[in-house]
């Protein structure tokens, strides 16, 4: 009972934010007239507000806080299962590569001169093929022990952040300033397209990942035991990671890399909520998009009409809360 009124309240939650986050910016436009125009395409109400209300409502916030919504959402349903997956609380949808690779493919589309329309697919292309080498670096037979899985994730990840540490060494001053901005993360650059490019990729993953939250469960209990109950193991971690990544990989290519959100919210569920994988990967998704959306609302207001990049303040917020793990496993492990 108390789970399902932790879910319901966080749906509550996240329907209230995206509603007053729609207020918020440079010009104020009030909650009522907000549901005004949301509901004016569905049912006729006379217009009341100004022309440019419309425009701001629709065209500029809506879709940059529904991206913000799938993406916060993506990143902790990915955290949540690589941490379940890993039995290991300070796992990151990171861990694999993913965002190593998408860095590296942004940074080669931006250096070359390329259109900008190619920097999502194949920040996308790279994320994909650094998890593909790591899968097939790691697997031994038709075992993928985690540990190897770990260490090529790790590899992966400084090969491909020294070939991107070389571009921008490389590229000239506004390339260099446009690939920082993007490895910074952000949600600056939303717009209908990638909102509809992005949304089936997203919304499948975290849909998959949910009907994988039995096998989840059985994994924390470790191998043998899963292996007991006739969970195929290495298949169940073969497709896991694969969603894993491709959930990881839409949000990186999409907004670039925004860190610690994928650590933070599951962990912070799994205190909340319990371990429980078929309560916890939705809790995670809905408290995900909540932080999300709020984090770049902050972000775009704070400094107005500048806005900072989203990754900084995540990492602020993520960096302290991180110690915060590693002090707390050490006292529990009597260290």
């Amino acid at each position: 009972m108390r789970k399902n009124l932790v879910l319901i309240s966080l749906s509550a939650g996240l329907f209230l934010t995206l509603l007053a986050t729609l207020t918020i910016g440079p010009i104020r436009i009030p909650f009522g007239t907000v549901v005004k125009i949301l509901f004016s395409k569905i049912i006729p109400i006379p217009q009341t507000w100004p022309n440019n209300f419309y425009e701001i409502i629709i065209n500029v916030r809506l879709p940059r806080i529904l991206l913000g919504i799938l993406i916060g959402g993506a990143l902790s349903v990915s955290g949540c299962a690589m941490q379940g997956l890993f039995r290991n609380p300070m796992a990151s949808p990171y861990v694999c590569g993913v965002a190593s690779g998408g860095a590296f493919g942004a940074s080669l589309i931006i250096v070359l001169g390329l259109p900008q329309v190619l920097i999502m697919p194949v920040a996308f292309l790279f994320s994909l093929l650094v998890v593909f080498l790591v899968y097939h670096l790691a697997k031994i037979g038709r075992r993928i022990p985690v540990e190897t899985l770990l260490l090529s994730g790790i590899a992966f990840s400084l090969f491909f952040s020294a070939l991107t540490s070389f571009i921008q060494y490389v590229a000239e001053e506004g390339q260099l300033r446009q690939i920082i901005f993007w490895l910074m993360g952000g949600l600056w650059a939303s717009n209908w397209n990638k909102v509809l490019s992005v949304f089936p990729v997203i919304f499948l993953g975290i849909l998959c990942l949910l009907y994988f939250s039995r096998e989840l469960n059985i994994l924390l209990l470790g191998e043998d035991h899963a292996l007991d109950v006739g969970v195929d193991v290495e298949n169940a971690r073969k497709i896991i990671l694969i969603l894993g990544a491709l959930t990881t990989s839409s949000a990186v290519a999409t907004c670039g890399i925004i860190g610690f959100v994928g650590l933070i919210v599951p962990h912070l569920m799994r205190i909340i909520i319990g371990p429980d994988h078929r309560f916890l990967l939705p809790a995670s998704c809905l408290c995900g998009s909540i932080f999300l959306v709020w984090v770049d609302t902050f972000a775009r207001t704070l400094i107005s009409p500048t806005e900072l990049p989203v990754g900084i303040i995540t990492a602020l917020i993520g960096v302290p809360f991180f110690l915060f793990l590693l002090r707390r496993r050490k006292r529990l492990s009597g260290f």
